[in-house]
């Protein structure tokens, strides 16, 4: 599912929270058995009621066609108020009951330090290593792809079935086939004594089989380094996001999760700071070979079929971040300590290559809750490539909107005085924020309950130190390292500090268009289109708002009437106020955001130079309608300042003559944001058309000479070509295209590849 984009939450507003009744503590997940005729006996009951209930929606539907409309219209707005409805779990977390493991053959068995795996086919050379890693337990836990006969001696090994006999309540959330089913493993561990966990797949061979080589594996007692730890400055508060690989010298490399802008930032720190250590509760190891890299990577740096085998500087030192800055993190490469236990939760609504990434940024801004922060340490696995990539839309989660849950939790701030309040609050805020959904919010609140159950303390709270005055850098303070340049000739393709040309303009257009919102109408179906139109412009600009007749809540498209769409883009603009400027399309409208770069984004762009678009009719020779338009016109400047009254009286001269624009597009820039509102305002209830009024808005704004004229290299027809050349009149080198029928996947496929003319990109989202 793709995380939607909603603006982010105004701290100047109080939140509402809705609550839920208080949630049972005691009511288990039942022991699940896969059986298909123990299932289908135990269930008959609910069977046949579901046979009736889905009778019951077919006979409404089959009203909803030949009878009542309005009624059934009726029904449907309050269902999808209610679906719309998100709240807040209530749980009494001094009443949680013990769950004991009664059904496993290792009720008894108990260790402290875990390695956790998913497995999908039989044992791979590297597992069958890591369970000879003296003092660590190797747990497996399968899916519904694990052959049934799986087996390593040494291992410990979570079928289907026995995951279900388990009575863990995340169970009822987890998919079947995902390695996000090593949440039951986690339980499972910490149920079985455990105090260090190291997330890890299997593919991935420890170095020197001595996982306390680089790791800190002891944070207190006799076997605890007692050291200081190299720290990322504090010194630049804007500074959220950090790239580890320069650290440890492949400074042309990013890890999956970054956001695709950061990626041109590639100097090493001018200075570092320190911290003790002994509260790196998250421990994330940097890989060797084929490191946590994202598609973008792995298809721009491939010259073929050859493995990936990239090296960092084993000799760096460990990296800390402090409170304000994070990294990504990932599931196969990971210690995690008993004090952040409860941040192994992987998020189940979005898609399996984002939830580990979600998981570690909601994780790092709660650790510091706890007065915990993260740790990079250099090379402690070795990965080997596959040959195997996965497309860039099984990232689209990442790259759509990862720098905003960024700088979204960095400002979030909670008055809970327990750390699991703390959790719960966060995990309802950002399915409210849509990054991730409620199906999150739900499984947090199981997850939770199920970590009390297997005896889990909740850590006590921190003051939290991003609320107090950052303390100034003296000269003393200041560490020096520079990282190694380390070969980056990746498999021919020599790299010479900078990235490659593709990737260098997607960071160039990003940057340009970062803080600009993109709002587009879709006349089209947006069922299967909202997504598409999401992932291609939400990787440029700094968030897409979709608007269509009818609203669709699961794929965040708000409803909109297209006449009179203006007078609902001041809310849009008031939600967005840090915004550079607004852009607005129609989806019948293909947008070459490559050759916006040269516009000014303090002007305004539209269309007055394409004549097709633009046009004056006399009211005289048209229709009543023209009449009649021209009149609420002539009424609206009347009542105009000065200003606004002024500039348009200049533009047009004739109050019988009427300004029509078909509006596919235009730009309007932070500078004009009040002057449109007020424009807005003062037509008020006149039913003048969207063709009418946006003209009329920007005459009055600002005089047509003072436009940028980028939209003048527009492709404008009429009308769509015949099938036979539908696809003749696209042009790479336009500021746009119009017009353009996009309804289906299968089109939008068509349009990527022909768009790759000008961001040859695209090709990875097909």
């Amino acid at each position: 599912m793709l995380v939607q984009d909603r603006p982010l939450p105004k701290s100047s507003k109080p939140r509402q929270i809705r609550t839920l009744p208080t949630l049972q503590p005691n009511t288990f997940a039942d022991s699940k058995s896969l059986d298909f005729s123990t299932w289908v006996s135990d269930n008959f009951y609910r069977i046949i009621s579901i046979f009736v209930l889905v009778a019951t929606v077919a006979a409404v539907f089959f009203l909803y066609s030949s009878t009542n409309t309005a009624s059934f219209l009726c029904l449907q707005s309050q269902t999808q108020r209610a679906m719309d409805s998100i709240s807040l779990p209530q749980i009494n977390w001094n009443s949680i009951k013990p769950i004991a493991d009664k059904a496993s053959p290792y009720a008894n068995f108990r260790s402290e330090q875990w390695i956790l795996v998913s497995v999908s086919s039989y044992p791979s050379d590297a597992l069958q290593k890591m369970v000879k890693l003296k003092g660590w337990q190797v747990l497996a836990i399968g899916n519904s792809r694990t052959p049934r006969d799986w087996s390593l001696k040494g291992a410990i090994f979570l079928s289907l079935d026995m995951q279900a006999s388990l009575g863990f309540r995340v169970v009822d959330h987890l998919p079947y086939d995902s390695y996000v089913r090593k949440s039951v493993g986690y339980l499972f561990a910490i149920q079985h004594g455990a105090k260090k966990i190291f997330d890890a797949d299997d593919r991935g061979e420890v170095i020197d089989n001595d996982l306390g080589k680089h790791f800190d594996v002891e944070l207190v007692g006799e076997g605890a380094r007692q050291e200081v730890i190299l720290q990322y400055s504090h010194d630049n508060p804007n500074r959220t996001i950090v790239n580890p690989y320069i650290h440890f010298g492949q400074r042309s490399v990013w890890p999956r999760g970054l956001p695709l802008e950061n990626v041109g930032e590639i100097g090493h720190e001018e200075f570092y700071t320190e911290v003790f250590g002994g509260k790196q509760f998250i421990q994330q190891g940097i890989s060797n070979g084929l490191p946590d890299v994202d598609s973008v990577f792995y298809f721009t740096r491939k010259s073929g079929l050859e493995a990936f085998d990239i090296r960092f500087d084993e000799h760096a030192p460990k990296v800390a971040l402090p409170q304000g800055m994070m990294v990504p993190l990932n599931s196969f490469n990971t210690i995690y300590h008993s004090s952040a236990f409860w941040a192994l939760m992987l998020p189940v609504s979005v898609s399996t290559m984002a939830s580990d990434v979600l998981r570690g940024y909601w994780g790092q801004r709660l650790l510091w809750e706890i007065g915990g922060y993260v740790a990079v340490y250099p090379p402690t696995v070795h990965r080997y490539d596959r040959i195997e990539a996965y497309p860039f839309s099984d990232e689209k989660d990442l790259h759509l909107n990862v720098g905003r849950l960024i700088k979204f939790l960095v400002s979030w701030r909670s008055n809970k005085h327990r750390l699991f309040d703390k959790i719960l609050e966060l995990s309802y805020i950002m399915a409210e924020e849509g990054f991730w959904t409620e199906q999150d919010l739900k499984f947090t609140a199981a997850w939770l309950q199920d970590l009390l159950a297997v005896g889990y303390q909740q850590p006590r709270l921190m003051t939290l130190e991003l609320d107090r005055p950052r303390a100034t850098i003296g000269h003393g303070d200041r560490k020096e390292f520079i990282p190694q340049k380390l070969p980056s000739v990746h498999l021919a393709v020599e790299e010479t500090g900078m990235v490659s040309s593709e990737i260098g303009n997607l960071i160039r257009w990003r940057k340009n268009f970062g803080n600009v919102v993109l709002i587009m109408f879709c006349n089209g179906p947006v069922e299967h289109t909202a997504l598409e139109w999401r992932l291609l412009y939400g990787r440029i600009f700094k968030t897409v708002v979709i608007l269509s007749a009818k609203k669709n809540s699961d794929l965040a498209v708000e409803e909109g009437q297209l006449d009179h769409l203006y007078k609902q883009l001041p809310k849009i603009f008031d939600r967005f106020s840090s915004a550079d400027g607004f852009l607005f399309v129609e989806d019948d409208t293909i947008l070459n955001y490559w050759n916006l770069l040269q516009a000014d984004k303090t002007k305004l762009w539209i269309t007055d130079k394409v004549s097709m678009s633009w046009s004056t009719a006399t009211t005289k020779e048209n229709s009543d309608w023209y009449s009649k338009q021209a009149d609420m016109v002539n009424k609206v400047v009347s009542t105009m300042p000065v200003h606004f009254q002024v500039n348009y009286k200049e533009a047009v001269k004739n109050e019988q003559s009427l300004t029509i624009c078909s509006s596919e597009i235009f730009y309007v820039p932070r500078l004009f944001v009040a002057d449109f509102v007020e424009l807005v305002n003062l037509v008020g209830h006149l039913d003048i058309h969207q063709k009418v009024a946006v003209p009329m808005f920007f005459l009055s704004m600002d005089s047509p000479q003072n436009f940028d004229p980028v939209l003048s290299t527009m492709v404008y027809k009429q009308d769509l070509p015949s099938t036979n050349s539908s696809w003749t009149h696209y042009s790479a080198q336009a500021a746009a295209v119009h017009p353009w029928k996009v309804s289906s996947e299968e089109e939008f496929i068509k349009l990527i590849r022909i768009m790759a003319e000008g961001d040859p990109l695209l090709m990875e989202l097909v």
